[in-house]
């Protein structure tokens, strides 16, 4: 069965980086584009960012593009997210699935808090 296990959150400063990521089992992950989602208090439900397949095609939110790089390791089934230049606006609990624009399994999420 799909499984994916998001980690690397806690809290942050303002400014500050994080970097999660989500480890995928009972699929062939190379297979499969990627993508993350949030859902931030107040604000609701946003994709975050896609990747394709191969890795080599990322597409970003208007509200974290420049900021955020997603990214793959298809030998360790594994996808992250590298996250600058964090702001209080992205505290959400984070998502990964396996699909672009969140379609899919998601995992349980992990939790980012950026707080002074």
């Amino acid at each position: 069965q799909v499984q994916l296990v998001e980690s690397g959150g806690g809290l942050v400063q303002p400014g500050g980086s994080l970097r999660l990521s989500c480890a995928a089992s009972g699929f062939t992950f190379s297979n499969y584009a990627m993508s993350w989602v949030r859902q931030a208090p107040g604000k609701g439900l946003e994709w975050v960012s896609d990747i394709n397949r191969s890795g080599n095609y990322t597409y970003y939110a208007d509200s974290v593009k420049g900021r955020f790089t997603i990214s793959r390791d298809n030998a360790k089934n594994t996808l992250y997210l590298q996250m600058n230049s964090l702001k209080p606006d992205d505290t959400a609990v984070y998502y990964c699935a396996n699909g672009r624009r969140g379609f899919g399994s998601w995992g349980q999420g992990t939790q980012v808090t950026v707080s002074s």
